[in-house]
């Protein structure tokens, strides 16, 4: 069996090859909350919120029903929009003014997504049913992910 580290190596390999010369952003988001999600049985909820203004709207994402809009500063997810950080919650029952956009959900990380003119464009958020999911090496191939096929790009946030 595959660690955590080998799984993201080979995803982020396919992420790169499915991507390749693809320009739209939404589809690069689709794929890449589709190809994580397969790859991670313990990812509950993979997916994008995007840029609208001073909140997040919801985007490409594999998973139950997600919000609809989030508000910078609001939750996991608008904490990290709002600081530009990503966000590793261990238990997002104990986080203050955590979202429950689905019960099931108990630990959480949450990526920001930068253009190439380093303006934030989207927050990449993954939900996981079981306590303390996420940790440091999920910061950083999200991170790196999330760089490497976002940072190329020439879109604006709204």
């Amino acid at each position: 069996m595959m660690d955590k580290k080998q799984i993201y190596s080979e995803v982020a390999e396919q992420i790169t090859a499915v991507t390749e010369g693809e320009e739209n952003f939404i589809a690069r988001m689709a794929t890449v909350s589709c190809l994580l999600s397969e790859a991670f049985d313990d990812f509950f909820w993979t997916g994008f919120y995007i840029v609208d203004g001073k909140e997040l709207v919801v985007g490409p994402y594999q998973g139950s029903l997600g919000c609809l809009r989030i508000a910078y500063g609001r939750g996991v997810c608008g904490t990290a929009a709002a600081t530009g950080q990503t966000q590793i919650v261990d238990n997002v029952h104990d986080f203050p003014g955590h979202i429950a956009c689905d019960s099931r959900s108990v630990s959480e990380i949450v990526v920001p997504v930068f253009n190439q003119d380093n303006d934030l464009i989207a927050v990449l958020d993954v939900d996981s049913e079981s306590k303390a999911t996420f940790d440091e090496t999920d910061r950083r191939y999200l991170e790196q992910i999330v760089g490497d096929i976002f940072a190329r790009c020439t879109i604006s946030p709204n």
